[in-house]
């Protein structure tokens, strides 16, 4: 029997890999953006990143260049993102004012939520949706369900 664990050490059990047409921008960006720390990567031909591998908190991201022919696509090939990846920061202030000056698209301005937390949306230059939010006050279940009735209730 293998003494190998089927889950490699330092590794999350899910890992979202996202293809960008000109990558090593793009880490770039996310290095500055979410204070990532770049763990690894892994260099294709013509400057292209086949592969790298981003530490956000306790998250791994994967970030390469498109690869069409193993079906790895960006958004903008496809037409838009149907995915969005939320991050929880330290201050969405700070982290959703550096996505903008960096060249994000706000899609949903900062706002306090009824659920407890400050979050906004942006798309990123290479057409990945992202919510960014830091929260702000514990709510118990029962108080948050009051509060979106509440809400629901005002947008009727």
């Amino acid at each position: 029997m293998s003494e190998v664990s089927p889950i490699p050490a330092g590794y999350p059990r899910i890992c979202p890999g996202i293809a960008c047409a000109g990558a090593a921008a793009a880490i770039d960006f996310y290095l500055s953006v979410f204070d990532a720390t770049e763990r690894m990567r892994m260099a294709g031909p013509d400057g292209t990143v086949m592969h790298s591998e981003l530490l956000i908190g306790d998250a791994v991201l994967m970030v390469g260049d498109p690869v069409p022919d193993l079906g790895f696509l960006d958004p903008k090939t496809v037409g838009g993102s149907p995915v969005d990846l939320m991050v929880f920061v330290p201050d969405v202030d700070a982290t959703f004012a550096a996505a903008l000056a960096a060249g994000a698209t706000e899609n949903r301005p900062l706002t306090n939520e009824f659920y407890g937390d400050r979050t906004g949306s942006f798309t990123d230059p290479w057409g990945h949706r992202w919510t960014v939010s830091t929260h702000i006050e514990d709510i118990e279940p029962a108080e948050m369900q009051r509060r979106m009735d509440a809400m629901m209730e005002s947008a009727g």
